[in-house]
Parts: C-alpha cells; structure tokens; sequence
C-alpha cells in the first residue's frame, strides 16, 4: 500500500490519478445542462448505503466510475447561471489551481516549521487587505474557516478588551437581520441568552442608529457593558449595508468594541465602481471577511482582521512542542500564535494565485457585473405584476415573492410560494433559495455568477409563476 503515498517515487502515478480526476470534472462541468439532476434523498441514499467501505475498489478508474453515480452526476453545480440560492460563487481557475498545490504540499499553517513560505505569503494576504479596509499600521489577522468562525473570534476579542466584573453584564448589538453566528459565537463564549440585543432595522433593511443609541444608552443606565456592536456590510438575506460611519460614532461614543461583518459585503474591497458603500468599516475594530463568497474562492478561505494586532493576544497559547514563548523573541512567525486553530490548511493560497493571475481589478470586475446584474433584476421584478419584491439591491440580493392576482389569503401565498421553490429545485431547471420577511414565505435570488442573465431570471421566474400557479390550481380543485 506504500505505492498510494505521495513522494518521489509515486509522482507519475500521482499526476495520471489527479489528470483522470480532472478530466471527469471538466467534462461534468463541459456538459452540465442544468445546476441540479432533481435526485431525491430517498433515491440517492440506497446507492450510498449499498457501498461497502471494507472492500476497496483497488482502482482509481474504478473509484472514479462510482463517485460518478454517487455524487458527480447528481451534485449541485454553482458554476451554472440558474444556480440563484445561496452566497455559493463560481470559482476562478487560478484558486482551483492553488486548491490543488496546497492539497498535494499538504502544510500546516500554525508553525513556521511546517509552512515556510506560506506563513509569509498568509501575511502579506492579511497586510493587503488591511490595507484595502483602512484599518492602519498596527492591523493584522489571520484566516479562518469562514465567516461563523471569524466572527467568533472577533466577539472573543472583544470579550477580553471589555472591562467588566462579569460576563453576565456584557452586552452585543446586532441589528435583526444579522447573521446567526451572533448568538450562536455569544453562547459559545458564555454570555447570556439576553446578551445579544437586536436592533430593529428600517425599510431599507439597515440597521436603525437612533434605536442603536436608545439601547446603548439604556445599556448604560443599567449599569451593563456595551461588549460590542456588530455591524453588516451585506446581510444574507438582503444584502443590506448598516449604516458604518453613524455606527463608529455610537461605539466611540459608548466605549464599544466595533465589528463588521464583511463576509458577503467584502467584494466591495475589490470593486472598482461601488467601495463606497462600505466607507466606514475602515473605523472597525475588527472585521470579517470571506473570500469564497464575493471574491471568488473555493470554500474555505476566509479572515478576521482586526485594527490592533496587539488584541490578538487574547488567542495565544503556548505548547513547547509546537510554539513554545522563546520563539517571540527569537522572532519565529508562528501563525498559531494569533488563530483558535491549531492545523490549518494554506486557504490563503488559493487567493494568492488569484490576485497573481487576475488581479484585484479583475475580481472587482466580477463582482461589480453581479451587483449590476441585481439592479436589473429589480427592475424586472418592479415591473412584473406577479411579484412583490422588497428592497432595492445594495449587492447582489433579490428577495421576492409570487402574489396570485385571484388570491388573497396570505397563508395560502405561502404554501404556493414555498411549492414553487421545492418544486423548482426538482425540476432542477433551477435553484433559489427562501426566507421569511415579517413572518411571511419569500424566495431569494443570490446573484454571485457573472455568467447570469437577465434573461435566465427571466426564465426563472416564468418557471416559479409557473409552479405557485399548479399549486393553486390543484389547491382549488381539491378545495372544490
């Protein structure tokens, strides 16, 4: 079995492997006519179950031949332009490159021992997009596993800066729409189950800075801690941007510990038409980023940056055997020193062969075209009589929802709204995502694929119409 370790004396068998496995995605991804085959759990999972993992196939072509059936004709291809759910992007070919050198160098980013060049190369990434935010000369960060992760570690961050007697005083301000990973990373630190205070947001989607400072105020009043406020530069479900600079003010103001959730908005860094709209977030204290959703990447390549590398502290540990405290002064860059991981994968090389190849214009481009594509979106919505459509895009978000022109029960749109979405996906013609918007059922276009257009929405939206409207009209004849 010594001839299935990667080294010198299996590097031929190696690239025939890896070319084989390549040649059977290419050819998926050359000839996929749809982002979904429509296959059932209940028709997938027999063909799984049946594998007996005991007894190897003992052959690549074999092996590969079976992944086909289990998982290559029926995975879900963001690469295709009806593919409209969630924050999942296609991918640039210079990062699938880097996936494949990191995955076969296979280092370790924790330790300078076991990365070298990448350690280096991981800071520069951090230095340049420090750099891009604004965050100045004491900034600095480290990747993650994404964005939940980098927003854990930037509450844990300001945990550890807040001066109070106790955890029980502490207190977050997120607005309602933020991303789960607030309460979930507040839990996870032990905070209360009331420390996440939620900030209504407006019509707009942003959130309100004058119910923001009611809190902050009554925060004070009570003799509790504003910990931190978490604000967003582009919301999952809307793609809204808080209000940065009126929100700095606040945290100035209140002594709070300022985030910014970037890790859909971080395109924007890029972007040669819209960086703007995330003027502000250069006055954070900490920020997340996820690259493999805006700028491109393959999951996972993600960073939580903060302007004082000094509160990196707060995650240091020392093991003599891996980073042992003589080596701070000795000067030895152990990336382990600033991360809650201890092994982590070279994820920043995947963006490193990136901006290498294309450039940080050329991943602005990318982006700007998908926010461009969501303003035509909204206008083909607006003008469409079927369909309600809630905010006008900041990004690249469109959440709407078929309104029957002969039904009125909002429950009933519902149940019509939530059919055509299931019924879409499997179809496979199509996938969309949903969510709720004041307690009714939506449906979401994620645009993050510059290779849409306006005429695939288009489609799509027949395709929806096309659905709610066999939902009612079967609802109807059963009713009857």
């Amino acid at each position: 079995m010594r001839s299935h370790l990667l080294n010198d004396t299996t590097a031929e068998t190696y690239r025939r492997s890896v070319t084989e496995g390549i040649e059977r995605v290419a050819a998926k991804l050359a000839t996929t006519s749809r982002p979904f085959t429509g296959v059932t759990v209940d028709a997938l999972s027999p063909r799984i179950d049946a594998i007996d993992l005991d007894k190897p196939l003992l052959d690549t072509t074999a092996v590969l031949d079976e992944l086909e059936d289990v998982y290559l004709r029926d995975a879900i291809y963001f690469h295709h332009p009806r593919y409209l759910a969630h924050l999942n992007c296609p991918v640039v070919i210079p990062a699938v490159l880097g996936e494949a050198i990191l995955s076969a160098v296979n280092s370790s980013l924790d330790t300078w021992d076991q990365s070298a060049g990448g350690t280096l190369i991981e800071r520069k990434l951090i230095d340049w997009t420090t750099a891009r935010i604004g965050l100045g000369p004491f900034a600095d960060g480290v990747f993650t596993s994404g964005g939940t992760q980098s927003n854990l570690q930037a509450l844990l961050l300001a945990r550890e800066e807040a001066k109070a007697d106790t955890t029980a005083k502490l207190r977050v301000f997120a607005s309602e729409v933020s991303h789960f990973s607030v309460k979930k990373s507040a839990k996870l630190l032990g905070l209360g189950a009331d420390a996440v205070v939620s900030i209504p947001v407006g019509a707009d989607k942003r959130m309100q800075t004058v119910a923001l400072a009611r809190e902050l105020e009554r925060c004070r009043q009570d003799g509790l801690v504003p910990m931190a406020v978490v604000a967003t530069a582009g919301t999952t479900d809307f793609g809204s941007i808080d209000p940065l600079p009126e929100i700095a003010e606040l945290c100035e103001q209140y002594g709070a510990w300022m985030h910014v959730d970037a890790a859909y908005g971080c395109g924007l860094l890029a972007s040669l038409k819209y960086r703007d709209r995330i003027d502000g977030i250069e006055r954070a204290d900490s920020v997340t980023v996820d690259y493999h959703k805006s700028f491109f990447q393959p999951v996972s390549s993600s960073a939580v940056l903060v302007k004082d590398a000094a509160t990196l502290r707060h995650a240091t540990y020392h093991a003599e055997y891996l980073n042992p405290r003589r080596m701070v002064q000795e000067r030895i860059p152990n990336q382990v020193d600033k991360s809650l991981q201890t092994t982590r994968r070279f994820d920043a090389l995947k963006l490193w062969m990136t901006l290498r190849v294309m450039g940080a214009d050329g991943i602005g481009k990318l982006f700007d075209e998908v926010c461009d594509l969501a303003v035509e979106g909204w206008r083909l919505l607006a003008a469409d009589p079927r369909f309600d459509v809630v905010v006008e895009p900041t990004l690249s978000t469109l959440v709407f929802r078929y309104i029957p022109a002969s039904v009125t029960d909002p429950a009933e749109i519902d149940r019509a709204n939530l059919y055509a979405r299931k019924a879409l996906f499997a179809s496979g013609d199509a996938v969309v995502a949903g969510t709720k918007v004041g307690g009714r059922h939506y449906l979401k276009f994620t645009l993050l694929n510059p290779e849409t257009t306006v005429e695939d929405m288009s489609v799509v939206l027949d395709l929806i119409a096309g659905h709610a409207e066999q939902y009612l009209g079967e609802s109807l004849d059963r009713a009857s």
